[in-house]
């Protein structure tokens, strides 16, 4: 059995870390710390100094007595703001909850507390194994930097396959499918002028910048996409005919190809709609989309672990993104897993210690399997 109370003991106690992106220098001791003291080979990268952050992605390894390939599991080190003073919360009702002016950081401590609890139970109770590979990202909030920053030349995983353990959901579900994210800004410049006095010898960027995102339609397109508009930005003064104006916003999509179109129309829309204006127009690509089949070893395994351990074992997708998106560009297939995280990315963030014990189980059931 799991032990359910030392993870919850564990979990506070990580929460209590200060760990914002780019800042998990303490974080990163700690969880080298912890592996090493089960046995696993560690390093640290240098993808910190790269991405100008504090601490850079920790690789761990360990040998497995079954004769099988070895498993990546994937987490991150960093945490979303209000990150700073969090405090765990334990309810008589198995309920974690941060005091509520912080974010838990659930997002992605469950899935760190269960990937090593899962690895720990089985190296205590003398369970073979497969070998076990563990990643556990830098800067992960922030499009996948220290994912991105991975040297996948110099350092590559020995595992084909992958679990990232980072979707809001109780434990037992899996995203086979995550989208392209693109960022956009469309930045327009006209022409200042007094307002009282001269409105007429000017160019009105926020004029121009409003008449394009009229014209555009922010939320769902179609069933797999979504579009939206961010922020607007510009003018100086009531007095003053504004000069400039910047609209940002993002388009996500399951359909890399649609995700382009639907950047191609707003960048027409706006040019269109600058007349006079001058429009500079600039994406962002976050990460790529990948689709991984119901027939693929990665699933076949996770659904045979839920019904080994009486989970759902819903297959799903995600328009959210996550390092996975970045492994499967290295040739790695993988998918998301469910980590009992819930409301993350706000202060209500909350998860269940049961979750957090069938998390465990899950990676033991995961790393167990010899198909």
């Amino acid at each position: 059995m799991i032990d359910r109370e030392r993870m919850v003991k564990e979990f506070c106690e990580l929460v209590a870390i200060d760990s914002p992106s780019y800042s998990e220098r303490e974080m990163t001791d700690r969880l080298i710390a912890e592996l090493r003291g089960l046995g696993f080979e560690v390093r640290e990268d240098g993808a910190g100094a790269k991405i100008g952050g504090a601490a850079g992605n920790i690789y761990a390894y360990l040998p497995g007595e079954l004769k099988a390939e070895p498993i990546l599991f994937c987490g991150h080190t960093d945490t979303v703001v209000p990150a700073c003073g969090k405090r765990a919360v334990v309810h008589e009702d198995g309920r974690i909850t941060s005091a509520g002016d912080t974010v838990l950081g659930g997002d992605d401590l469950c899935a760190v507390v269960e990937i090593i609890e899962g690895v720990r139970h089985l190296i205590e109770e003398g369970i073979p194994h497969r070998p076990v590979e563990i990643v556990l990202m830098a800067a992960e909030e922030v499009f996948g930097k220290g994912a991105k920053a991975y040297d996948y030349e110099g350092r590559p995983f020995l595992s084909k396959e992958a679990y990232t353990l980072d979707l809001a959901d109780p434990v037992g579900s899996a995203a086979l499918r995550a989208p392209t994210m693109i960022g956009w800004t469309a930045s327009l410049k006209g022409k200042a002028a007094h307002a009282g006095f001269a409105p007429e010898t000017g160019v009105n960027a926020i004029l121009a910048a409003s008449k394009a995102v009229a014209k555009l339609s922010p939320g769902w397109v179609g069933d797999d996409t979504t579009m939206n508009v961010g922020t607007v930005r510009g003018g100086k003064a009531n007095n003053i005919v504004p000069e400039e104006c910047v609209v940002t916003g993002e388009v996500r999509s399951l359909d890399h190809a649609k995700a382009y179109r639907i950047i191609d129309d707003i960048r027409r829309t706006f040019e269109e709609a600058a007349g006079e204006a001058e429009l500079a127009f600039d994406i962002d690509e976050h990460l790529i989309a990948y689709d991984v089949p119901e027939s693929h070893g990665v699933v076949s395994r996770f659904v045979r672990a839920c019904e080994k351990l009486g989970l759902p074992g819903r297959l799903t997708y995600t328009l959210g993104g996550s390092d996975n998106n970045i492994l499967a560009l290295h040739g790695i297939t993988g998918i998301v897993l469910s980590c009992g995280m819930r409301e993350v990315h706000s202060t209500n963030e909350y998860t269940e210690a049961d979750d957090l014990a069938r998390g465990a189980e899950l990676v033991a059931a995961l790393l167990t399997d010899e198909e």
